[in-house]
């Protein structure tokens, strides 16, 4: 009586290879090792090697028991005891282990370490504990077939952009069905203010693909850089091609990004092939970015220039590099400081990560509006003009001539109010002595 159902086994077999990946010889293997392992179980001796051979035609099982052949170099006999500290040999086992005298008695050109078998009776019946360990062994090599057809798979796509299903949340990070794997796209990953709904489509860049001892873990990211770039890469052949190239880019996720792009072809416009006819291109990129505004520049040799570049939609009158510093002075027209500088600084800080400078803007009248710190971007207040100067001088004199009226009036005021009660006090004694 066969110890499988052929039928079940190969129907399950090609079930695990078309949802899982997982090929019919890795499940084979595992499961000569599950068989093995219960024949070492229910019919072995103590440290006896087993080696199971299954024929999945046939059903044919075959049990043989392995040896390694060895010298007095590689082990020491039970009654031998180590010559020194250093002597690592292990204890002769005659249920592992074959001398090489008796071994090349089998076979004539047997080598040390080799592994030479022998011939086993076929068992078809296993106890119950046997049994279970060979299902254990079973699903342990599947689950490890499993882990290394994803990494395989999976791995080979890292720095792509992947799609998939939002299956659930948890503590901020949302879990995202991939088909054959579950991945995460980590809070930190996510591009903020986005919501998501169960079920939702979601594309995403595989960052890359962890192994651990839970498991594999696959991590993905929309508010990575990178993913700008491939978004880009779907929509526009140039870049596909690589006469586009993409020499630098930054973002704030959600908010705005920042690219810089240079053409190897001198008839190929490297912003018009990323913004598109009316725009189309950079629309497709900005909607699947939730809104997010994409500033598309020509990258340049020139620092001067490529400064230049970095700040529109701004427009630069001047420019002055002080290379030691890191620092590029940039003068522009008052109607222009406002998109120089941007809503919290945040287009001369973009500009000051892209092109690696330290900037700060001045107005045409030579006073400093802006500047990119460390810590981030500083807004000093406008040097007043000599107008303005003036203006504040005569305000200042005028209400200084008012407060000095004002105090003499108070005093004459205060100086008849004392004439009259002084006048009055006379007439009020004589009074006083008529009534006596």
């Amino acid at each position: 009586m066969a110890l499988f159902d052929l039928k079940s086994l190969n129907s399950a077999l090609d079930e695990l290879q078309a949802e899982r990946g997982i090929s019919r010889e890795s499940v084979v293997t595992a499961l000569e090792t599950a068989l093995a392992a219960a024949y070492r179980r229910e019919y072995g001796k103590r440290g006896q090697i087993i080696r199971a051979t299954f024929n999945i035609e046939t059903g044919d099982m075959e049990f043989r028991q392995a040896k390694i052949v060895v010298d007095d170099t590689l082990v020491r006999m039970e009654d031998e005891e180590p010559t020194s500290d250093d002597d690592h040999r292990s204890r002769f086992n005659p249920e592992q282990h074959i001398m090489i005298e008796d071994a090349r008695r089998i076979k004539k050109d047997a080598e040390l370490d080799e592994e030479i078998s022998f011939p086993l009776e076929t068992r078809e019946e296993f106890g119950r504990i046997a049994a279970q360990a060979a299902k254990q062994v079973i699903m342990q090599k599947v689950r490890e077939a499993e882990r290394a057809s994803i990494i395989s798979e999976y791995g080979e796509r890292e720095g792509q952009i992947v799609t998939g299903h939002v299956q659930r949340f948890e503590r901020g990070n949302l879990f995202v069905d991939l088909g054959r794997a579950t991945a995460i796209l980590p809070y930190d990953e996510q591009i903020p203010g986005e919501r998501y709904r169960q079920g939702e489509r979601v594309r995403a860049l595989l960052l890359r693909v962890d192994e651990g001892a839970r498991g594999t873990f696959i991590r993905l990211s929309r508010s990575h850089p990178k993913f700008l770039t491939k978004l880009f890469e779907t929509e526009v052949p140039e870049m596909a091609s690589g006469i586009v190239e993409v020499k630098g880019i930054v973002r704030e996720p959600g908010s705005r990004a920042k690219i810089a792009v240079v053409s190897s072809d001198e008839h190929v416009d490297p912003v018009g092939a990323l913004v598109g006819q009316r725009g189309v291109r950079v629309a497709v990129v900005t909607s699947e970015l939730g809104g997010e505004k994409i500033d598309v520049v020509e990258w340049s040799e020139d620092p001067s220039e490529y400064v230049k570049e970095a700040l529109k939609p701004a427009q630069v009158l001047g420019l002055e590099l002080f290379e030691e510093d890191g620092r590029a002075v940039v003068q522009v027209a008052e109607d222009q400081q406002s998109l120089a500088i941007g809503r919290g600084g945040q287009n001369v800080r973009l500009a000051a990560r892209l092109t690696g400078w330290k900037i700060d803007i001045r107005s045409t009248g030579g006073e400093q509006i802006a500047g990119t710190e460390e810590g981030g971007v500083a807004v000093a207040a406008p040097t007043p003009s000599e107008e303005d100067i003036e203006k504040k001088t005569d305000v200042e004199e005028s209400s200084d001539e008012k407060e000095v009226e004002a105090k003499a009036d108070l005093a004459e005021k205060k100086e008849e109010l004392e004439d009259e009660m002084d006048a009055a006090e006379p007439a009020g004694k004589e009074g006083e002595k008529k009534s006596e």
